[in-house]
């Protein structure tokens, strides 16, 4: 049977850590997670230069980046609620192959304005894209396996994240931003390629045809839960303070004291295999110690990286980031998978719909955080930047206890009467 979806009476066993389909399903959805992040976020390192090339501020040249990720905000819950039911297979392929066609076109772009509209179409062809990808693996991984894989999707994120920064900025110093960002279309070519051959048959039988006007019911389930906004709100605000940090650290770094080369501050971003790590590992803590002990710690670092950074030291700026890089991947690894699993809980809930809103809201935070950051950025510096950052990780903070008060699905807060506290399985 191809990766179309199956029927309900075909429906098999969902796949265990270790077989075969674990595997394959693991290193699909693994270069998923890496063709979209360099997909989106190759750019970043290209900032400084587009900001010279076509003579904007940094905050301005941002937006190259900000229009893929607000697209993708605006569109992910419309396109990934009505396209599951096509099959959450045949979405994906099609929405990676159509992202790495528009890749192949940015470098030809003759303006800035141009870049920027084909970098919002990119983001409308990969909404569906990382939703399905949590929905698939809630539906097609066995539920004690769940933290794990999705820390592996989120590394794939991360690997990506690095790969694609690291080929264009490396490209771009040999041959300009144009050969950088056509390497990048190279590259999500062959990954989706590779995504298409990898990716096994479906367990799960294909969800019922969804119209737009049919989410309703659900959308308030999810938008009145108060766990789940806890969790959106969290990937809002970690988002935003996590692109804001590599969004204008090139600059900061190609500027005085530093004044490195541009193929040495594109180096910076191979601080993304500790969070490849951090991602996978953490998944694996909170599966195994409770997740909330693993989101409180992970985001205590990133808020202390942020204060490590600030000292015109390199060694410290490195050290910071990698406990920023850290902390962020952690967490979100953690939010993301807790989304998964509190939305099977939620009576009339659609999983599906749960992660699309929880990626509204880290798509959003890198669009919108990102962008403030950078007026922070332009009119105070770093330290300046450092604030702004560091307040996005203290309201994330203070969701994550909040999330230590609010029950099940159902069951109301902790110490009602009605019900237990929102634990997980472990009781932590």
């Amino acid at each position: 049977m191809t990766t179309t979806e199956r029927p309900a009476a075909l429906a098999a066993p969902p796949h265990e850590r270790g077989s075969p389909g674990y595997r394959r399903l693991g290193a699909a959805l693994w270069l998923s997670g890496m063709a979209t992040f360099v997909l989106v976020y190759s750019v970043q390192g290209l900032l400084p230069a587009l900001s010279a090339e076509f003579g904007v501020g940094s905050s301005t040249a941002s937006l190259v980046l900000s229009a893929t990720t607000g697209a993708l905000a605006l569109a992910v819950l419309p396109l990934s609620a009505v396209t599951e039911a096509w099959g959450r297979a045949r979405v994906m392929t099609w929405a990676l192959a159509a992202s790495a066609v528009l890749a192949l076109l940015a470098p030809l772009a003759p303006t800035f304005e141009t870049l920027v509209a084909v970098r919002a179409l990119q983001g409308i062809a990969l909404a569906a894209l990382p939703a399905l990808s949590m929905a698939h693996l809630t539906h097609e991984v066995a539920g004690r396996h769940l933290g794990g894989a999705v820390g592996l999707l989120i590394a794939g994120n991360t690997l990506g994240g690095l790969s694609g920064r690291l080929v264009a900025s490396w490209v771009a110093e040999l041959g300009g931003w144009r050969a950088g960002l056509a390497a990048v279309g190279g590259l999500s070519v062959l990954a989706t390629v590779a995504f298409r051959l990898l990716l096994p048959a479906p367990t799960a039988p294909a969800p019922p045809r969804t119209r737009l006007r049919d989410l309703g019911g659900p959308l308030r389930r999810h938008l009145t839960d108060p766990g789940l906004l806890c969790l959106f709100g969290m990937a809002f605000l970690l988002m935003g303070a996590f692109v804001t940090v590599y969004n204008y650290l090139g600059f900061r770094l190609l500027a005085a004291p530093f004044s490195l080369p541009g193929t040495l501050v594109g180096l910076v971003f191979l601080g993304y295999l500790a969070g490849s790590w951090a991602s996978t590992r953490a998944g694996r803590l909170g599966d195994r110690f409770g997740r909330r002990p693993v989101l409180w710690s992970a985001t205590l670092l990133a808020l202390a990286g942020v204060w490590v950074t600030v000292p015109d030291v390199l060694g410290s700026v490195l050290a910071g980031l990698l406990m920023i890089t850290v902390g962020f991947f952690g967490a979100h690894s953690v939010a993301s998978s807790w989304v998964g699993r509190r939305s099977r809980l939620l009576p009339g809930a659609v999983p599906a719909q749960a992660s699309s809103l929880y990626l509204v809201g880290y798509y959003a935070g890198s669009s919108v955080g990102g962008a403030i950051g950078g007026i922070a950025f332009d009119h105070g510096g770093w330290p300046a930047l450092a604030g702004y950052v560091s307040g996005l990780l203290l309201a994330a903070l203070a969701l994550a206890l909040v999330l230590r008060r609010i029950g099940a699905p159902g069951h109301g807060r902790a110490g009602n009467p009605q019900g237990p506290p929102f634990v997980d399985r472990a009781g932590r």
